[in-house]
């Protein structure tokens, strides 16, 4: 079982990426999933999840510029970033938790991915 996400990289404020999240050996749709950041020094942070019915939930301070979506057929999970701004850089991580929705980031069931580097300047 993996998680790999991909797509981070530098990008000037106002911009967009798109990060994807392979998974190997579960399906998406069993499974809550979950968009996480972290910057140094300083705790992850949840940034938007979506649950095994598609219903998602945003961090306040992503709305209306973050979306979250999933392809189950596929086994990829995306984060469409747009206006991105100095303060989203971070290290973003995706996770998947079977047994709860939202992720509970502590327990050691839960799945994460080794994460991919965002810079907006």
């Amino acid at each position: 079982v993996q998680l790999v996400e991909s797509g981070g990289g530098e990008v000037q404020a106002g911009g967009s990426l798109r990060l994807s999240c392979a998974a190997s050996g579960l399906t998406l749709d069993q499974y809550c999933m979950g968009w996480f950041r972290q910057r140094p020094g300083k705790g992850r942070e949840a940034v938007e999840e979506i649950d095994t019915s598609g219903t998602s939930r945003y961090a306040e301070s992503v709305k209306g510029r973050f979306t979250i979506s999933k392809d189950n057929a596929k086994r990829i999970l995306y984060l469409q970033m747009n206006n991105l701004q100095p303060e989203d850089s971070s290290m973003y991580y995706c996770a998947a938790d079977v047994y709860s929705c939202p992720v509970a980031v502590r327990q050691p069931h839960v799945l994460w991915g080794r994460g991919t580097q965002v810079t907006v300047s």
